[in-house]
């Protein structure tokens, strides 16, 4: 049995700031233990961040205690971020490239253009390929991408299904003629991410 997720992220839900300061070590490390098992490597420089609700809310809450920027800046927060929160038949997440010598990351980001469409989750041999968010402009005419994009893996119930079986065989992927690489997603990332289906 699976407890409901919430799957959306409205300014309800962000509390006052001086109740943030009270409960902000606490909450960052909730945050921080949940975030361990909703990280996956797939190769050597690309990184699933796997997105839900509490990391979504954690975000604003952050932004707004760092910047102090009142309402105005909440409206912005939200927006930017409450549409990242899974809505009950999909995983969400942020993938990033991370590359910390300038000439390389240039370089390799350079030879990686559209590699938002190569990504996949396999789930018992079936692929179902992320469908990048298109809030911005990710890829370059020259074959250049981003560091950052914004990934949804729509899942028919049938998959989703399949995912939250003990055990399943899931499998996180890339098909970039560049950037070839397959990572098994761990019993405990399987699990994790299960709870983000309604």
């Amino acid at each position: 049995m699976f407890m409901p997720t919430k799957t959306t992220l409205t300014a309800a839900d962000i509390i006052p700031m001086d109740a943030f300061v009270a409960v902000r070590q606490e909450k960052r490390a909730a945050i921080v233990a949940l975030k361990k098992h909703r990280r996956l490597s797939l190769g050597p420089h690309a990184t699933f961040y796997f997105e839900n609700y509490d990391t979504m809310w954690w975000q604003i809450q952050e932004m707004l205690y760092i910047e102090k920027g009142g309402e105005e800046q909440m409206a912005d927060e939200l927006a930017a971020y409450a549409p990242l929160v899974p809505k009950g038949a999909e995983l969400v997440a942020t993938f990033m490239l991370e590359i910390d010598e300038p000439v390389r990351r240039a370089r390799v980001l350079g030879s990686l253009g559209g590699i938002d469409s190569h990504l996949y989750l396999e789930i018992d041999g079936v692929k179902a390929y992320a469908v990048p968010e298109d809030d911005a402009e990710r890829n370059r005419a020259d074959g250049k991408t981003s560091s950052v994009h914004f990934l949804r893996f729509p899942l028919t119930p049938a998959l989703i299904t399949a995912f939250r079986k003990p055990e399943a065989r899931v499998l996180v992927g890339c098909d970039h003629a560049n950037y070839g690489h397959l990572a098994v997603v761990p019993e405990t990332t399987r699990q994790a991410l299960a709870q983000d289906f309604a």
